[in-house]
């Protein structure tokens, strides 16, 4: 089994920056591709971000192309998401996801994802 890891949430002013972190532990997967989804109050779970298993394929939601990048490191099992100039509505609970699979077109698909975070909340006051 593996487990994903979120932390590096918190609470910050609109303008401001947050980098969240996911650590995957358990047995060693192969090939992935790794996401950070959110879900605002009253919204359902939507995409932000994807990486490929190497890095050289990164994607986002047009609501945080510009501002928010993803990066990861394979050596130590970890993923991240540097989040700049922070809005009021990028407050939500981000959650970080992995596909056994390699990059494809389901990579902004929720449902195409195997392994789940339990979340941390992001809140941005303006």
């Amino acid at each position: 089994q593996v487990q994903l890891e979120e932390s590096g949430g918190g609470s910050v002013q609109a303008g401001g920056s947050l980098r969240l972190s996911c650590a995957a532990s358990g047995r060693t997967l192969p090939t992935t591709t790794m996401a950070w989804f959110r879900r605002a109050p009253g919204k359902e779970r939507e995409f932000v971000a994807a990486i490929s298993w190497s890095a050289a394929i990164a994607d986002y939601a047009d609501s945080v192309k510009g501002r928010f990048t993803c990066s990861r490191d394979n050596a130590k099992n970890t993923g991240y998401l540097q989040m700049n100039s922070l809005k009021f509505e990028d407050t939500a609970v981000y959650y970080c996801a992995a596909a056994v699979r390699p990059w494809g077109s389901f990579h902004v698909q929720r449902s195409e994802y195997d392994y789940w975070g339990q979340g941390t909340q992001v809140t941005v006051s303006s």
